[in-house]
């Protein structure tokens, strides 16, 4: 399969291109460590989701520096940022925007916090599903309804939903086609004692967010360029297979002899597939290459199907991860 891999890598212009672009994502995690100590693996998958196209719902517990992070990218980024602070009260409209009349005025649209390119979504799983699903046409559709009217919404958008566990109190579970709508769901973790002990000294209630002096990398409009350029890297139909194959193991567990398939209740439906396709991809190019290996499609399963695969009952009785059945999927599914 090697010989397959290194296909169509003849193009020295394609070539620079890649490692002009591996260098800005250097310089982008640079700055976000300025700022965010540590997260290596969540930072890495924020500029992969971005350049993807996509979106991405961070789950860590409060405190943990998930509001930060996409407020660093953004800065760094040149975008117009916005946050959105999901309460049990809030209401679509506080999301889209509304429609009003003022005398002399007459009737008159005032846009939400939707219409930025970064917008975060704080905390989405403390407002109810009515809320939630607010987002759900600007996330696929890149446009707002607002009254009868309906509105594109800027390039590049992004969406950065955080969420707690779900076990913690007065939380409410995304409904499924939400979830399935953002291409990563990445995990927060605690820091270890070392970098602890960094955030001691450069956190964010000491010193103000501008004395990290942040550099901008790229603008909105390179990034537009990024999301191009990201599908032009190559991926030989070899390891497209494989990706179809591991996706086909989270609906058919029994034909790879997945002993976990027991607990899934619903595999990954055909967004699995595309985000698996693209988000290799992007890996590749942030790694420098113009080509997708196999390694680099497990690198982004977790992060592409831990929210995509639904246990059943006995799953969630017994506290199975979706995690360990991705681990066996992938040790059982065979790099053809």
């Amino acid at each position: 399969m090697g010989s397959a891999e290194h296909k169509e890598v003849r193009n020295p212009e394609f070539e620079d291109q890649v490692r002009f672009y591996q260098g800005r994502f250097e310089e982008i995690r640079a700055e976000i460590g300025k700022v965010v100590i540590g997260q290596k693996e969540v930072i890495d998958g924020l500029i992969e989701a971005l350049i993807c196209n996509g979106h991405a719902i961070v789950e860590g517990t409060p405190g943990i520096g998930k509001t930060l992070l996409v407020k660093t990218l953004a800065k760094i980024t040149g975008c117009a940022f916005s946050r959105i602070q999901f309460t049990p009260d809030l209401l679509p409209t506080d999301i889209v925007g509304i429609t009003t009349y003022e005398e002399g005025k007459g009737f008159f649209t005032v846009k939400g916090p939707i219409f930025a390119n970064f917008v975060l979504a704080d905390e989405i799983n403390r407002s109810p599903p009515k809320v939630q699903s607010a987002l759900l046409e600007s996330m696929q559709e890149r446009q707002a309804t607002i009254g009868k009217e309906t509105f594109k919404l800027p390039e590049p958008f992004f969406v950065m939903a955080t969420q707690n566990p779900i076990e913690l109190l007065g939380t409410y579970k995304l409904p499924e086609a939400q979830v399935d709508r953002f291409l990563y769901k990445l995990i927060m973790s605690y820091p270890t004692p070392e970098e602890e002990i960094r955030i001691l000294n450069t956190n964010i209630t000491i010193f103000d967010f501008d004395d990290f002096k942040l550099k901008r990398v790229l603008n909105p409009d390179e990034i537009s360029k990024a999301q191009d350029f990201v599908k032009q890297v190559y991926m030989d139909s070899k390891i497209e297979s494989y990706i179809i194959n591991i996706v086909e193991a989270t609906r058919k567990p029994a034909k790879y002899d997945v002993k976990a398939g027991k607990f899934i209740d619903v595999g990954g439906s055909p967004r699995s597939s595309i985000a698996l396709f693209i988000a290799a991809k992007a890996h590749a190019l942030l790694k420098g290459r113009s080509y997708v290996m196999a390694q680099d499609v497990k690198d982004v399963a977790y992060n592409c199907l831990r929210h995509r695969i639904l246990l059943n009952f006995e799953g969630e009785a017994e506290g199975i991860k979706t995690e360990d059945i991705i681990k066996e999927i992938l040790a059982k599914v065979p790099i053809i």
